[in-house]
């Protein structure tokens, strides 16, 4: 009974806590109807606890429950808001100081551990270059469906990231769900320092075109970005293509600092408003631009979030508005994810911690992204590269020459034989190489391309078409064609 009484206390002091911290997330004019309300369910919170302690068959993992039901009601409020426990908040603390040892991949974010049903896994959406998982052969969009024997529904995935990260040397066992692979993939993966990759970027000579893709943004990130740029404008580029698909976020000063190479000095990239409303921060840039009348296409897709969304925002906002001068900024691909809410990490006894929406991010023209997301300009779905099935049928079927008697005719090959690569090539080709391979089948990419060149040429040969942007929009979208693209078909008579 003693123990029982003591759990009341602790409920009791729990209530206390949990209704000065949570107070302010209701109107102000119901703060009664809140504490009594608090009141009330903790009691039947403590008689449940009381009931289960008397008459369960099996024992009560008490500290364990305590968690669940806490990092419960958080998911309640929102997606984004959950209870850390005291693994799990240690080892985010850890990865914020930028090196940690881990497995080296990049995560769905957009997971929901609450839907059991549905998210029974985790989705890869990259490696990070030189990391164990990118040695031992992890595939983008390969779905991680259990770690060191664990499943992974119903388990958020802050924690699951937790269970990846570790001492340097020791292993992880993963299994891998991958398209088109009857089994599962069994991998131990040794865990080892991830260092920072935040930016890969090459040069597209026959088109003079520079491509600089942004996987996070860090202070790192920042530096990487400085020196491309610098380059981009020493050699007078055609233009720059900055791929924010597949960003998730990161620092937020990080995307305020990469706003200020482009946007004009002292300009407001972004502010912050609490729930009544109210402007509790706001986030000028503090240097000058870098990149000057230079059109800059940004790729975005749905797995574009939080900062990656709010630096295309702020991007195009500019160059629509004309707030900067020569800032010729267009979007294209997919609409953004729409997470424009912002997370505090604050630390609660135990150990643990709690991250809890406290706020939304608004662009500079007051408008959020949260739940809406940043349009494109140009709208172009990604088409996937053809699988390896189609390309064995499409090689082996529907051609003359599958037929095992078609007459043949000799021809002289004057050309070299090219060496045909093993599976063993392929796995040692180094992250760079495949990420050329996998950009040489990217339509959003082309598309860029085609934009860059068809803007180009009219500022040439025809500027007055191209005047602002609301007519190189105009002007560019009559002659990009592309599966969205609405035809007008007549028939001949």
């Amino acid at each position: 009974m003693k123990k029982v009484v003591s759990i009341h206390f602790l409920l009791c002091q729990l209530l206390v806590c949990t209704t000065a911290l949570l107070n302010a997330m209701e109107p102000k004019n119901t703060p009664d109807t809140f504490d009594q309300l608090t009141y009330d369910w903790t009691r039947t919170f403590a008689e449940v606890l009381q009931l289960t302690n008397q008459k369960h068959y099996k024992p009560a993992t008490i500290d364990e429950a305590m968690m669940n039901a806490m990092d419960a009601f958080l998911n309640t409020l929102d997606q984004h808001s959950n209870f850390l426990k005291p693994k799990v908040h240690q080892r985010m603390m850890e990865s914020t100081t930028g090196t940690f040892c881990g497995v080296g991949i990049i995560i769905d974010n957009t997971r929901d551990s609450t839907r059991k049903e549905k998210d029974q896994y985790l989705t890869i959406i990259d490696t990070v270059p030189g990391g164990p998982a990118d040695k031992a052969g992890i595939e983008p969009m390969d779905k991680i469906v259990e770690i060191d024997g664990k499943s992974l529904g119903g388990i958020s995935t802050d924690e699951i990231t937790t269970w990846l990260k570790g001492p340097r040397g020791t292993t992880v066992t993963i299994k891998v769900m991958r398209k088109e692979k009857p089994d599962l993939l069994s991998l131990t993966l040794t865990r080892d320092i991830i260092k920072e990759q935040n930016s890969l970027s090459f040069y597209l000579k026959d088109q003079n075109i520079y491509y600089l893709a942004l996987s996070t943004f860090s202070q790192n990130a920042v530096n990487q970005v400085e020196e491309l740029l610098k380059q981009a404008t020493k050699n007078k580029y055609k233009g720059v293509i900055l791929d924010l698909r597949n960003n998730s976020g990161g620092l937020l000063n990080a995307v305020v600092d990469i706003a200020g190479m482009f946007v004009t000095k002292g300009s407001v990239v972004v502010t912050t408003k609490d729930k009544n409303n109210k402007v509790t921060n706001r986030y000028p840039t503090t240097r000058n631009p870098i990149l000057s009348d230079m059109p800059i296409f940004i790729l975005i897709n749905n797995y574009t979030a939080s900062a990656a969304e709010i630096l295309a925002g702020v991007l195009k906002i500019h160059a629509q508005k004309g707030l900067t001068n020569n800032l010729h900024a267009f979007l294209i691909g997919t609409k953004t994810f729409g997470k424009g809410s912002v997370q505090e990490v604050i630390p609660v006894s135990n150990n643990c911690a709690i991250k809890l929406t406290t706020s939304l991010y608004f662009l500079p023209d007051d408008t959020t992204i949260q739940g809406i997301g940043i349009e494109p300009d140009f709208i172009v779905e990604r088409t996937m590269p053809l699988t390896e099935q189609i390309r064995w049928f499409t090689q082996n079927y529907g051609r003359e020459e599958s037929f095992k008697n078609h007459i043949k005719v000799h021809v002289t090959d004057t050309a070299p034989n090219k060496a045909t690569s093993t599976p063993s090539d392929q796995s040692a080709k180094r992250w760079s190489e495949r990420a050329k391979d996998l950009l040489q089948q990217d339509n959003q990419l082309r598309a860029a391309i085609t934009l860059i060149n068809l803007l180009g040429t009219a500022r040439q040969s025809c500027p007055t078409l191209v005047a602002n942007r609301d007519k190189a929009i105009q002007f560019m979208r009559q002659h990009l064609i592309t599966n969205d693209t609405q035809l007008t078909i007549e028939q001949v008579p």
